[in-house]
């Protein structure tokens, strides 16, 4: 009896169970495996066309680095700042490669551990004179003479990055006499002869500096007289001192990374690629070669007396003038002329 009645009321529960239940299209409910696949495809989306002709091109750029020069004419100003940023990640960025990209539209620049020199540098200047953000850092073979001409060049540029080795370090506290705002002739005869662009210079549009590893002499000055620069600039929700720190301004962001964000990094890390090795040096990492020690001092010495040259050279135009002046009788006698009109002028 029990046994009977047991099966008749599973029997009675099994007719109960709906196992085909109606759909709510009301629901919001969103099974987790169609909800994955989307979440899925957000993240990984497909890389453009474009990204993935500037990786091929990567690839194989030392194929064409030869003839860069006259295959980069038809590209567009964004293409060209692509082939560069891949250029310096692949260690090939020098002055040809550059020069040869450079372009007129462009402003940002980023020669970061690359090959460039002055000559390079001066170049790129001419014709990008609307830079806004320029980084020179770990570049070996950059001095304060191409930064001078840098800042001469490119009225627009807000941030400089600079430092991260020995000889950038060093090249970075010879252009502390650039950024300080300088009077120019001080010595002069007469301030009324005096052009406007003759009485001061300096980085007058320069606003952010990232120098990583500045010593304290340097930061004082700076602090002292240019309050305008502000240094290693951190990231933050409030801005430093009410402004907001740009993205080019961040030491932990690379400048180009906005250029290479969506081509694959295997461009430029590739398994058959390898830097040259370098000759082993007895010197340690932060110390300077005599030769270059006395290079620098050279450059630094006839960047520094350049001024003094120009203001004694017209000193000695204007010695020359009187002196002339004085001994020719046509001269004198209309020096005298004149000076008698303006006494009457004055009298009447």
């Amino acid at each position: 009896m029990e046994k009977g009645k047991a099966v008749e009321d599973i029997t009675n529960s099994l007719k109960k169970l709906d196992l085909n239940p109606k759909f709510n299209s009301k629901s919001s409910y969103v099974s987790p495996t169609v909800q994955s696949i989307k979440l899925s495809r957000e993240k990984a989306e497909s890389p453009s066309l474009v990204s993935l002709c500037l990786g091929v091109v990567g690839k194989h750029l030392e194929d064409i680095i030869a003839d860069l020069n006259e295959i980069s004419i038809a590209f567009p100003a964004d293409i060209k700042m692509a082939i560069a940023a891949i250029s310096r990640r692949r260690k090939l960025l020098n002055d040809d490669v550059i020069v040869s990209l450079a372009d007129s539209s462009w402003e940002i620049l980023d020669l970061s551990g690359s090959e460039v020199t002055d000559s390079g540098l001066m170049k790129v200047a001419e014709t990008c004179k609307f830079l806004r953000a320029v980084d020179t850092s770990q570049c070996n073979k950059i001095t304060a003479v191409g930064v001078s001409e840098l800042f001469q060049q490119c009225k627009s540029l807000q941030t400089l990055r600079c430092g991260g080795c020995p000889r950038s370090d060093y090249t970075a506290r010879n252009c502390l006499c650039i950024l300080k705002p300088k009077l120019k002739d001080m010595e002069g005869d007469s301030w009324e002869e005096l052009d406007t662009a003759e009485i001061g210079h300096g980085a007058e549009s320069l606003r952010w500096l990232v120098w990583p590893k500045i010593d304290k002499d340097s930061l004082e000055t700076l602090a002292n007289e240019c309050p305008r620069i502000i240094v290693n600039p951190k990231p933050s929700l409030f801005g430093f001192r009410g402004i907001n720190v740009p993205t080019e301004a961040l030491a932990d962001i690379p400048l180009d990374y906005s250029v290479v964000k969506d081509i694959d990094p295997k461009t430029w890390a590739m398994c058959g690629f390898t830097p040259k090795p370098r000759a082993a040096s007895l010197l340690s990492p932060t110390e300077l070669s005599v030769a270059e020690k006395f290079r620098l001092a050279f450059v630094e010495r006839d960047t520094r007396l350049a001024p003094k040259r120009a203001k004694n050279a017209r000193q000695h135009q204007r010695r020359a003038d009187r002196q002339w002046m004085m001994m020719n009788t046509d001269a004198k006698a209309l020096a005298l002329a004149s000076k008698a009109s303006k006494s009457l002028h004055n009298r009447s």
